[in-house]
């Protein structure tokens, strides 16, 4: 992909680049949908550009617009995908091993990003999606967020307060837990132990675990259900794999886990941890998604 040419609009890029990203849940799409955003500024005569007001706004505002529809034919794309779809899993700025990645291009991490939260994001409709990451995560006003949405002050503000009830559905009465790395760390060395008893202990009665292969690599089509079932089937997968190593890495701002055979990333695992138990797993294994985390 060529980046935009250089500018002093390319200070924008990394703002863009973040809103992309939870609006899509995919580096790679919100990476093409800034790059849009750019290719329609630079289309533009001089004169067109002067007369903007506000080149940064402007940028946004396509590219929100960008993201609505690319929102409405993600979904359609994603009833013909292989198996489960999970959000694509960024690492800590720190860690991005790609180094041919561009830095204006890194996620800037917090818990707007975490796994269990872009997982909720994807039950939204786009215009709730889009209304409610505008307003509620990057603040913009309601006047703002109804030109890009393409509807009323108003109805924007309805879109935002309906996203806020799906979340709040979603969390459940539970608290999150004080020491989640340490959970997670425990749960390493149970799976590469093979044992199941201590991976059932580490995981909630209604553990889930999803896995996101997108027909390229094997993962289970569906989720597993149940501490049970989730530890026999991790502790099977790893026994076919028995070169498999896991390294503890910080997945979207939260501690999981990078699975790696022969030295290239083969999986990474997110975790949502409450009350010093897991209660999802989401693996994803798509290759497609592993850009940042590629050791070559």
């Amino acid at each position: 992909m060529t980046p935009p040419q250089p500018g002093p609009l390319l200070a924008e890029r990394r703002q863009l680049i973040n809103l992309a990203y939870r609006l899509l849940g995919s580096l790679a799409d919100a990476e093409d949908a800034v790059q849009e955003a750019y290719a329609r500024w630079y289309a533009m005569t001089a004169d067109r550009q002067e007369a903007i007001a506000s080149p940064g706004a402007w940028l946004t505002t396509v590219t929100g617009r960008i993201c609505l529809d690319l929102l409405g034919s993600a979904r359609v794309r994603r009833e013909r995908y292989v198996g489960e779809w999970i959000p694509e899993p960024v690492p800590e700025p720190t860690e991005w091993v790609n180094t041919r990645s561009d830095p204006a291009d890194r996620v800037t991490l917090d818990e707007s990003v975490n796994m269990a939260f872009l997982v909720v994001l994807e039950s939204m409709t786009p215009a709730e999606r889009v209304a409610f990451i505008l307003h509620d995560v990057f603040r913009y006003p309601f006047a703002d967020v109804a030109e890009i949405v393409g509807r009323t002050p108003a109805a924007c503000r309805q879109l935002a307060s309906s996203a806020r009830r799906r979340l709040r559905t979603a969390e459940r009465s539970t608290s999150p837990s004080p020491r989640p790395a340490q959970v997670v760390r425990e749960f390493k060395q149970a799976w590469e132990a093979g044992n199941i008893d201590a991976l059932i202990a580490l995981l909630a009665p209604d553990a889930t675990a999803t896995g996101d292969g997108g027909g390229l690599v094997p993962a289970a089509l569906r989720p597993v259900s149940g501490a049970e079932a989730v530890a026999r089937f991790l502790a099977g997968r790893a026994a076919l794999l028995p070169g498999m190593t896991f390294l503890e890495r910080t997945v979207n701002a939260q501690p999981g886990l990078v699975a790696q055979l022969d030295g290239a990333t083969v999986a990474v695992l997110a975790f949502d941890v409450v009350e010093d138990r897991v209660r999802s797993i989401w693996a994803v294994l798509n290759p497609d998604k592993l850009r940042p985390w590629a050791t070559g």
